[in-house]
């Protein structure tokens, strides 16, 4: 089972390679991982996608916990949370096919950012069952290259608001 684990650390130098390493160590895979700053400077925020069951995901966040680097590890996957991963795909785009593929980025609300004469390069975002939807129908006009940036992922309000209650009431 795929599971998201939403990681706060330092926004400091070598820290990616720390959590990386952590996981490869332990024979943990990594099926996706984004990375960027908060609105505080000093860290930054993780979203890793990993596959495990409850005792390996227990592990891991024990594990990703005793990092000096880390400030909070939170398993996404046990609350509400909302998700995204943008993609970039170029299509092969002559004749008709054109109008196809901008039929199918205008079903899918996404975005024509880069055109030649032969080719699209359309800009989605959404959750992964949409993008794998949008490949998958734009795959018989022929793809010349996909990139993605991987999930990330945010608890919902009411979910975080939830998580704050139980941790007082646990604190006393």
């Amino acid at each position: 089972m795929q599971r998201i684990i939403s990681i706060q650390v330092e926004n400091k130098f070598g820290v990616l390679s720390r959590v990386a390493g952590l996981f490869s160590g332990r024979g943990f895979n990594i099926e996706s991982l984004s990375v960027g700053p908060t609105t505080d400077p000093t860290m930054s925020q993780m979203t890793i996608v990993t596959e495990g069951d409850e005792r390996i995901i227990e592990q891991i966040v024990k594990q990703l916990n005793k990092l000096i680097d880390v400030i909070k590890v939170v398993d996404l996957t046990e609350n509400e949370f909302v998700e995204r991963e943008m993609a970039l795909i170029k299509v092969h785009a002559k004749g008709e096919d054109r109008a196809e593929a901008l039929r199918l980025t205008d079903i899918f609300r996404a975005k024509i950012i880069d055109s030649s004469p032969t080719s699209y390069t359309i800009e989605i975002s959404g959750e992964v069952k949409k993008i794998e939807a949008m490949i998958n129908l734009l795959r018989p006009l022929g793809i010349k290259e996909v990139v993605r940036t991987g999930r990330i992922a945010i608890a919902r309000e009411e979910a975080k608001m939830l998580l704050q209650r139980e941790k007082k009431v646990a604190e006393g």
